[in-house]
């Protein structure tokens, strides 16, 4: 027997990575790869082992493999494998896809403790890297910590964000932000991380952007101001294990009828945890959530929009859909398959009143953004909890006296309210639609045609249609607006645009058409004034004249982020000519919602002042139909006596009178 010289074994090395670059796997999908090859390594991982994509990290990890979706944002709390996720994704990319990657993370310490912690055990552990990497565990020009050179020449980049010099030069096909709300939001004067990253992209046949973090607090956070530019904002929904209905699912709470719910002993910890259905009220536990994960979806909040693994893409009515470009996820610790729910509640248990405690709470439990004026604001939950059952969508309030609808224009929609008035501007919520597309297309405004078209109808049968329309020409879409008001009847549909100075009228009709229109100037600033003063009023009870009362309907539409739209906006102090003011800002929040009502409240304005509008004459003449109509049933069901009877009734009653 002869032993192999080393030339030989050298030799074969050699021609084996030589080999390395004819070979091309069958097609995978990142989750595909990453339950074939990917391995939690011992240093980076609670449980080592072959790596098992939870269900709801499919739709994560593949968004970040599919070469049509441009931009993952991906806005979490701790506990939900993040890190792990875009250690498989660099894995599939490099040596499935042999693509060039370049990470940042927020400073050069963090960007060597990924490399040593999980991007060495990476490479150790996956043996279709190793075979990519035979400079691993020795010095080698290609083995550096902030640069890796695979064998089939692709590299990964590893570098920190502070340096402005650390976004220049490379040429990447993917990039990706690690943490990014701890980036600093300018580096060096330069501009923001992400357009700097982004540049990087320039020439890629594929290009990728990946951000990720745990929430910071407002005004600093970069991964929610990156992920409300995507049009598609998902979130994870599972179906009840008793009444199958799909929700996502909440914190909860003692206060809170449904979501997260818990047991504590006499020493106040945690010994039962459970969730409780906010459509049944039936309560369901982990293990339960884990099961229906299985068929849970990603929907869109905004448009509907759904899917189960980020390829097979649908619209609110289950019909296929072209890939989106660009989509955020929003999913926190409650989703974890291997973080218990009862942990979740120790952690809160914690916070006792500290504000700090809170603040890491709901940043890295509840991956949300933390609001520093958390305690003067008009909160959600509040109108939430308020929610009534009233006639909506196609029916309205038996007190309605007109409905008046706003229509705000976005880049890719147009999104309206219609708002039913009665006696002392009483005000509800009737009906929302959300028309996705190209605003400037003939037939996105034929379908909002049918919208401002709908008829309504009172309890009684009386048909009521929209009064007046408000609709927003304030941005690219002017010329657009202009026509339909001109095709509709330029008194019926108003264009509209905010006033620019501070304290304007809440609608400013023009005495004469300008370009065959009547825009109009809304001064949005006293109209929010008004709307939220009425809000923070409250009800008195349901069915009772309230007058300015505004009332949400308790429907499937009205929820979570239609009310967190119409609170978006608070007060915030700038300096004014050398003057400090307070002026409304969303601070980056969605606030769709709130605008609508600002322009249905406009378009009451304009119908009371200049075309005669008057709720307290149309109020009373609903009640004096009403009257009549009550009289006239009355009167049909009155048994009816005979002749002789009556007289005797009138007899009986004169008595001894000198008429008679």
């Amino acid at each position: 027997m002869t032993t192999s010289q080393p030339w030989t074994r050298d030799l074969g090395v050699a021609v084996r990575l030589g080999l390395q670059g004819l070979y091309k796997e069958p097609p995978m999908t990142a989750v595909e790869w990453a339950d074939k090859h990917f391995y939690m390594s011992a240093e980076s991982s609670y449980n080592e082992g072959s790596w098992k994509t939870a269900p709801f990290q499919v739709a994560i990890l593949n968004a970040m493999g599919n070469d049509l979706i441009r931009v993952v944002n991906f806005v979490k709390s701790a506990r939900i494998g993040y890190t792990k996720l875009l250690m498989a994704n660099i894995g599939y990319k490099v040596q499935h896809k042999r693509r060039n990657v370049m990470m940042w993370s927020p400073t050069d310490p963090d960007a060597e403790d990924i490399s040593k912690s999980h991007v060495n055990g990476l490479i150790r552990d996956v043996p279709v890297l190793l075979a990519l990497a035979p400079w691993f565990g020795r010095k080698h020009s290609d083995n550096t910590l902030d640069n890796k050179v695979f064998a089939n020449r692709r590299n990964l980049w590893i570098r920190g964000g502070k340096a402005a010099r650390n976004y220049r030069e490379k040429s990447a096909d993917e990039v990706i932000y690690d943490e990014l709300s701890k980036f600093d939001a300018d580096v060096e004067g330069e501009g923001d991380p992400v357009t700097l990253g982004d540049k990087r992209l320039d020439g890629a046949v594929y290009p990728k952007s990946i951000r990720g973090s745990t929430p910071g607090r407002e005004g600093q956070c970069q991964i929610t101001k990156a992920a409300s530019e995507s049009p598609y904002r998902l979130r994870f929904q599972v179906a009840c294990p008793h009444c199958h209905q799909e929700q996502v699912l909440k914190f909860g709470g003692k206060d809170c009828a449904y979501g997260l719910k818990w047991e504590k002993n006499e020493l106040g910890e945690a010994i039962k945890a459970w969730y409780c259905c906010e459509h049944c009220s039936s309560i369901f536990f982990h293990q339960d959530m884990v099961a229906a994960s299985e068929q849970g979806r990603w929907v869109c909040e905004v448009t509907g929009i759904w899917t189960r693994d980020a390829y097979d893409w649908f619209d609110a009515d289950g019909e296929p859909i072209t890939t989106p470009r660009s989509v955020s996820f929003y999913c926190w610790a409650i989703y974890s398959t291997w973080a218990t729910w009862l942990s979740l509640v120790d952690t809160w248990l914690k916070v006792k009143g500290d504000r700090e405690k809170l603040i890491t709470f709901i940043n890295t439990t509840r991956g949300e953004v933390w609001e520093e004026d958390q305690g003067e604001r008009l909160e959600w939950e509040t109108l939430y909890g308020r929610r009534e059952v009233f006639p909506c969508t196609d029916c309205v309030p038996e007190q309605a006296l007109g409905l008046f609808c706003g229509i705000d224009t976005q880049d890719d929609r147009y999104e309206g309210r219609v708002w039913a008035f009665g006696s002392g501007e009483e005000a509800w919520l009737v009906r929302r639609f959300i028309l996705t597309g190209d605003p400037a297309s003939v037939e996105l405004r034929r379908k909002v045609s049918l919208e401002i078209k709908r008829e309504f109808k009172r309890p009684d049968g009386t048909p009521m249609r929209i009064e007046r329309i408000c609709w927003d020409a304030g941005g690219h879409y002017a010329d657009e607006v202009a026509e339909e008001s001109i095709k509709h009847g330029v008194r019926w549909v108003v264009p509209i645009f905010g006033a620019s100075t501070y304290g304007k009228p809440i609608a400013n009709f023009p005495r004469r058409r300008k370009n065959k229109i009547y825009k109009t100037e809304v001064g949005t600033d006293n109209a929010k004034e008004l709307i939220y003063a009425r809000m923070k009023a409250g009800v008195t009870q349901p069915w009772q004249p309230t007058p300015g009362a505004v009332h949400f309907p308790l429907a499937d539409w009205c929820d979570e982020d239609e009310l967190k739209q119409i609170t978006a906006e608070r007060k915030k102090p700038v300096m004014v000519k050398g003057k400090r003011e307070m002026r409304w800002d969303a601070g980056g929040r969605r606030n769709e919602a709130l605008d609508c009502f600002v322009y249905a409240l406009a378009a009451l304005r304009i119908s009371q002042t200049r075309f005669g509008f008057d709720l307290d004459a149309l109020e009373e003449a609903r009640v004096a139909a009403a009257k009549e109509v009550e009289a006239e049933v009355l009167q049909r069901e009155a048994p009816q006596k005979p002749a002789q009877q009556v007289t005797n009734d009138f007899l009986s009653t004169t008595g001894d009178s000198p008429w008679l």
